[in-house]
């Protein structure tokens, strides 16, 4: 098979994808590069070379490496935080219950990942773009434990979200020490669901 017919081959697959399609398959496969080869090599050449597209595709759908790597955080973020909340939204439980699933689900999001998200984070340092990202999607995470609490706290809702920003906090700090190799999850786990519910001592019904 010719070179030219190869191109042809991969543009005809590239038509057959929807915009939408295209763009997680590239993010698929920028997750791929930054888990097998580390940030440092997830360029738009690179990435349109390891999807099978050509390099317009890949700047038609991020324009430029800061782009993609922002895309690529937001994707990791937003899927941690469906499982976190597809967890945390069937039947009812207990406080001690939802503190536990709270804290292993949470955990185990940065596990699954794999370090994909704290790698792109770190390629990001520095980045305004990356901070304004970063401070939405914590503000999502308080706003998702506050309203998973709240059924077990007699809290003023404002005094029980600043302390989901600080259990927030604590959660990010134990996920990166256990990417680090300084806790397992279930060590990681078990400290922040000690740290909600002393957080919300005191206060449950």
């Amino acid at each position: 098979m010719t070179s030219n017919t190869k191109r042809a081959g991969r543009e005809a697959t590239s038509r057959r994808l929807s915009k939408a399609e295209r763009r997680r398959q590239l993010l698929d496969t920028a997750i791929l590069i930054v888990r097998d080869e580390g940030a440092d090599r997830l360029t738009l050449g690179h990435l349109a070379t390891r999807a099978g597209v050509s390099k317009p595709v890949a700047y038609d759908h991020f324009g430029t490496r800061s782009k993609l790597l922002i895309e690529l955080y937001k994707s990791i973020d937003i899927e941690q935080a469906n499982a976190l909340r597809n967890a945390l939204t069937t039947g009812e439980r207990s406080l001690e219950e939802t503190v536990e699933v709270l804290a292993a689900t949470y955990i185990h999001c940065y596990a699954d990942t794999s370090g994909e998200w704290h790698a792109v984070s770190a390629a990001l340092a520095g980045s305004e773009e990356k901070e304004a990202v970063y401070q939405e999607l914590l503000d999502g995470y308080v706003q998702l434990f506050a309203t998973v609490l709240k059924p077990h706290s007699t809290l003023s809702p404002v005094e029980l979200e600043r302390r989901c920003i600080g259990l927030i906090g604590a959660g990010e700090a134990l996920s990166a020490a256990m990417v680090r190799g300084n806790c397992s999850e279930a060590e990681a786990a078990e400290a922040f669901a000690s740290l909600i519910q002393g957080g919300l001592q005191g206060h449950s019904r």
